[in-house]
């Protein structure tokens, strides 16, 4: 192969993949100028040396959300340092990741198959990405929301840009009244779930094994006061329901006015009609982790 005809494959190889003069021209050497193999050889490459960061812990990251016609999403994606989630690469890989999942089923299988706007999969660039990057990045969880006959609410907490943050939350309700009259309520209960992190909407809403563990808690650690099993029972019962109120959003008290439980705004602000919490999630950066 001329020296020409060389620099011109590897000049070609480089604008499609992005990878460094040294690596591209190695890999038209190996494979003698054919410039698909030559992507494939650098594919792999980059997977190889994606797979060995694979092990490390990424808890850092963005959450991203969505909306599209009354349709709303929302998607945790992993870094392992803050310096990375703050480059403006990975916000921009982050956004267009979260747009995508608006058209999808929130799993993210699907969303990696996913083409984006240079026609490689979601994979594909996740993988260029951390090959670029040298850190570990993953696409963690989403979820979306339908737009069916409820309204949906989001809250992004600390945001870098618009729906883009550490912390965010859905929230669907179910109402008669238009989405106009209950704009501030919706923001305020997304607010409050963002700041109190209830574990469901009411009380029935709670895992009943969670009931079960917290009840057996409360039991033995009053066991070692010495006193009645009646009184004990008695007290183990507050404690309980002290902890149902707060930890489900209805039973909450307002974050806004903490003289009021969020049932009783909720209720002031319907009257006659009607507004009902159906659901919401909450997405903290690298909770559980």
């Amino acid at each position: 192969m001329s020296p020409d005809n060389l620099l011109a494959k590897v000049k070609e190889l480089r604008e499609i993949t992005g990878v460094g003069f040294k690596d591209c021209k190695n890999a038209i050497d190996e494979t003698k100028g054919d410039i698909q193999k030559s992507i494939e050889l650098l594919r792999k490459k980059g997977i190889a040396k994606a797979s060995k960061r694979m092990g490390r812990t990424a808890a850092e990251g963005l959450i991203c959300i969505s909306e599209k016609n009354g349709k709303i999403a929302m998607i945790e994606i992993n870094s392992e340092t803050d310096f990375v989630a703050k480059n403006n690469e990975f916000i921009q890989f982050a956004e267009e990741i979260s747009n995508l999942s608006i058209n999808s089923s929130g799993k993210i299988e699907d969303i990696l198959n996913l083409k984006m706007k240079n026609k490689k999969s979601v994979n594909e660039n996740l993988i260029d990405l951390v090959s670029k990057i040298g850190e570990k990045i993953t696409l963690r969880r989403c979820v979306c929301i339908e737009n069916s006959k409820n309204i949906n609410f989001s809250y992004t907490h600390s945001a870098l840009k618009k729906n883009i943050g550490k912390l965010g939350v859905l929230l669907s309700v179910e109402t008669t009244k238009q989405k106009k009259d209950i704009v501030d309520l919706g923001k305020q209960l997304a607010m409050q779930v963002a700041s109190l992190s209830p574990l469901a909407v009411d009380k029935d809403g709670l895992d009943s094994n969670i009931l079960e563990k917290e009840k057996e808690i409360i039991t033995e650690e009053l066991k070692t006061s010495g006193k009645d099993n009646k009184i004990i029972e008695k007290i183990a019962l507050g404690k309980l329901n002290k902890f149902i109120a707060e930890n489900t959003l209805l039973n909450q008290d307002w974050i806004m006015e903490p003289k009021k439980k969020v049932r009783d705004v909720i209720n002031q602000v319907a009257g006659k009609d009607k507004i009902k919490v159906k659901k919401f999630v909450r997405f903290k950066v690298g909770e559980g982790l």
